[in-house]
């Protein structure tokens, strides 16, 4: 990657949500995409922009992006969206990387997904389909240069059923990702954070068609661009296409960018970057502001000026024509009986005939280039999002009804293209059902009684079930609450008690006032508020606006807002758990449809409570096991130092069998690592007898390999289903002779006292717990003063996607390098490292092992003399 000739100035784009970096937006998922502030875009967002729509292109695509990591190590942000609007996905703009979605999974393998369509992705990402239950196809290929795994390049197209992904495209795809990474790779080198924090920049696809609706000639104005001082030169027709006159053009690239639709405007830069790199003449489509109707599309043409020879490119000169537009689109389509509209990717309206102009009662300029729910109020409900993103990711036809008050009905029909949407609105009889929340703008989602509106409405319980699975603890329950329940139904705030010694306390809550649901916070069963109610009685309570739920409570302290209050009783297998509270923003009312699905929502929110705290229960008892059976503190030898540390797991149960010891012996200094299989109260039970057994054999004076032995056949004894692995070290630790045996368990390393480090190879038995006859060879070792010698356990080692033999050499590594600090500071050092790994189903032991040739305070390692 050739970086931006000197001078040039970043393009421009609206930042979504009108959100600068650095800054924090707080809007509703119905706030309106147009006024945002213009921030300049730094190398960093040209670079992700320009490989994300060469991507789509190359694959065929219609819409994709690249989700960036963030400072938050489990966290990837979608950092540019192209062909999409961004209000729509705005449910996505955020993506866990331990969640079970295409672009997580990829992020943490390392490894291209391609799923050909809805049925492939429905069997390898049901949650995925479960939120976007849309026939389409998508390709995911991770961005990487080295050991960097920068995010994820998305590409998303039509479905190809029954035939999988071309190799040709899995190759284009992949190369993408590889040429992003590595121009990621450049931009880090050379001290460009390569990380996103903000909201996401939408970006329009190129070669987008715009109708027009005014008869207009073609028009070619020329100009002559210094790329080092940003200066323009414009003839008056360049001027008179951007509407300004020649006097009044400033004469420079900002005054052209200034005209320019910002979702095109990176393509002026990106034009001149690749003139001046390659040396020949390109050619961009681009749409421009235009006072008198929609965006104007034009085609931008550049060519690098002749410069001396050996000299790089540092002037642009070129055209741009506007193509004009006849008479035949706009009077064909008045004289349609029905009305017709066109949207573009982003959902703005390129155009609408009279009829189309007369049925939604707004003038069509006042309609053409606005995003379709903000020109047209009544459109803009969650209950019409999924359809808009059915025609913009399945391209098959979408019809749905959508009433302007109570008496004025519409039937919409939206036939999607790969460039954008042409749309019907015709007039309708009033449905025979005709919820409130459809028929009042904003007031909150709404079903009909159609099969694809109940197709609509029975995924969302379905999506939060599947992620309630994966919820282990009462707070991941909460969390996924959050995340999917509120989002769904439009909601704010979110309040879940859990009952206790018939009380309710308060387990988690976002988006009310600070402190406003403290007095809450306790109360009895007795106490006559809502949250209580829904409770004892087991049914839901629902307020259509803040007015209704004082009348009907008299004195209960409401906070300030004016919206409505839905109250469900959390009961699992008839017991009850505790009761929800969802807030909304403003007055709504509550379909029969809606309060059938919260009713059995707030079911599987109990059951997953309740599974929660009986895993918490499970979990606080094994730590407490696990705690009382690890060495709280390591003897003191002479000539020898050891430092052992220990990591939980980061899925499933908080602990596991993983062990660690130290014992003085009469014959020597015994060194033990183990690791049981499974995780939770048995692992640790387990793991307490064995390191018990392991004790008492050392201290009776038994070699090493009767050691190994005996807890084997003790392993069979106790439970014949469980296995283990372990690795014991007798050291002498006057001239630090040892004696070392294995049972199935990864190899130690030795540090040699220069620095260079060594796997060892010792010969080794199978695992404890399978045979009672099995023998464990005995290996002889020694450690020379300043040697450090490494016992792990697999789970600091192993990484999702990637093989064990590059994890061992990664601490190999690791450890060659370590100097000028102590045992402690360097097992601190591996451990920390182990800890960024956001995805470790395993819990981790370490000891480490130094020996020197007299017992001083702060002995360090050496320099490394090699690796």
């Amino acid at each position: 990657m050739r970086s931006r000739a000197a001078g040039a100035h970043p393009y421009c784009v609206t930042w979504y949500g009108a959100a600068r970096p650095g800054t924090r937006t707080e809007r509703g998922p119905q706030s309106g995409t147009s006024g945002g502030a213009v921030h300049n875009l730094d190398e960093l967002g040209l670079v992700l922009a320009e490989a994300a729509v060469k991507a789509i292109g190359a694959v065929g695509g219609y819409a994709g992006g690249v989700y960036l990591r963030s400072k938050a190590s489990n966290l990837l942000r979608l950092a540019v969206l192209v062909g999409l609007p961004g209000e729509l996905m705005r449910p996505w703009w955020r993506m866990h990387v331990n969640r079970p979605f295409p672009v997580a999974e990829c992020h943490r393998r390392s490894q291209p997904i391609h799923l050909a369509d809805g049925e492939e992705a429905m069997q390898r990402f049901p949650q995925l389909m479960a939120g976007l239950p849309f026939p389409f196809g998508s390709l995911y290929a991770p961005v990487t240069c080295g050991d960097d795994r920068f995010g994820v390049l998305v590409a998303l197209r039509p479905a190809t059923p029954g035939q999988p992904v071309g190799e040709a495209d899995r190759r284009r795809i992949t190369d993408a990702g590889l040429r992003l990474g590595a121009d990621l790779g450049e931009l880090q080198d050379t001290g460009t954070p390569v990380l996103w924090e903000w909201e996401p920049v939408v970006v329009h696809a190129p070669d987008a068609q715009t109708p027009g609706t005014a008869v207009r000639p073609v028009r070619i104005g020329r100009f002559d661009w210094d790329l080092g001082s940003g200066s323009l030169t414009a003839d008056e027709e360049l001027c008179a296409i951007l509407g300004i006159d020649s006097p009044g053009f400033t004469g420079t690239i900002d005054a052209l960018a200034e005209s320019v639709v910002p979702e095109d405007a990176y393509q002026l830069w990106a034009m001149a970057r690749e003139a001046a790199r390659h040396e020949r003449p390109v050619v961009r489509r681009i749409r421009l502001h235009h006072l008198e109707g929609p965006p104007l599309l034009v085609e931008l043409a550049g060519r690098p000026a002749h410069q001396p020879s050996g000299t790089a490119a540092c002037r642009i000169t070129g055209s741009l024509i506007d193509l004009g537009s006849g008479m035949i689109a706009g009077e064909a389509g008045d004289r349609l009986p029905d009305g017709l509209f066109a949207l573009d990717r982003a959902c703005r309206i390129t155009y609408v005939n009279r009829v189309a102009e007369k049925l939604i009662g707004t003038n069509r300029h006042d309609l053409v280039g606005r995003v379709l729910w903000e020109a047209v109020p009544w459109l803009d409900s969650p209950a019409y999002a999924d359809y808009y993103r059915a025609a913009l990711l399945s391209h098959s036809a979408v019809e749905f009804q959508a009433g302007r008050g109570q008496d004025d009905w519409f039937t919409l029909t939206l036939f999607p293209g790969h460039q954008g949407v042409t749309g019907t609105v015709v007039a309708a009889e009033r449905p025979d059902y005709t919820p409130g929340s459809v028929s009042h703008p904003g007031a909150g989602i709404g079903t009909f009684a159609s099969p694809a509106d109940r197709a609509s409405a029975l995924y969302r319980p379905v999506a939060l079930a599947i992620a309630l699975t994966e919820a282990v603890t009462a707070r991941q329950v909460s969390a996924v609450v959050t995340e999917e329940l509120l989002p769904a139904f439009g909601g704010r705030q979110l309040a879940i008690y859990v009952l206790h010694e018939r009380h309710l306390y308060l387990a988690w809550e976002t988006g009310f006032p600070a402190g406003f649901l403290e007095p809450f916070d306790g109360v009895g069963l007795d106490a006559r508020i809502p949250g209580v109610e829904t409770l004892t009685t087991g049914r839901p309570i629902f307020f259509e606006s803040m007015d209704t739920l004082a009348a009907a409570y008299p004195g209960l302290a409401i906070d300030a807002s004016v919206g409505a209050r839905a109250f469900l009783p959390l009961i699992a297998s008839g017991r009850p758990v505790g009761s929800c509270i969802l807030g909304f923003d403003h007055p709504r009312g509550f379909a029969p449809e809606e309060r059938t699905v919260l009713t059995a929502l707030a079911g599987l929110i109990a059951q997953a409570l309740e599974r929660a705290r009986r895993y918490d229960s499970e979990s606080a008892l094994a730590r407490g096991l696990q705690d009382a059976l690890l060495p709280h503190r390591l003897p003191v030898i002479r000539n020898v130092e050891t430092a052992g540390r220990y990591l939980p797991g980061t899925q499933g149960m908080d602990v596991g069998g993983d062990w660690y010891d130290v014992i003085e012996t009469d014959r020597g200094l015994a060194l033990v690592i183990g690791d049981v299989q499974g995780h939770g109260v048995s692992a640790a039970a387990i793991m307490g007898q064995l390191r018990s057994a392991v004790r008492a054999f050392a201290l009776a004076g038994r070699e090493p390999d009767e050691v190994m032995s005996g807890t084997n056949r003790l392993l069979i004894d106790l439970d014949p289903a469980q296995f283990a692995t372990c690795c014991y070290v007798r050291l002498d630790p006057a001239t630090g002779a040892a004696q070392a045996v294995r049972a199935g368990h990864p190899q130690p390393l030795l540090r040699r006292p220069g620095g260079r480090t060594e796997v060892l190879d010792l010969p080794g038995g199978i695992v404890l717990g399978v045979d009672p006859e099995e023998a464990y060879p005995v290996s002889e070792l020694t450690l020379e003063p300043g040697a450090v010698l490494a016992l792990y356990t697999d789970g600091l080692i192993e990484e999702a996607g990637t093989d064990i033999d590059a994890g061992i050499e990664r601490l190999r590594s690791t450890l060659s390098r370590v100097s000028g600090i102590t045992i402690a500071d360097t097992a601190d050092r591996l451990i920390r490292e182990a800890r960024h790994a956001t995805d470790r189903p395993d819990d981790i032991a370490l000891l480490l092992t130094a020996r020197w040739t007299g017992r001083e305070a702060g002995r360090t390692l050496a320099d490394p003399g090699g690796s």
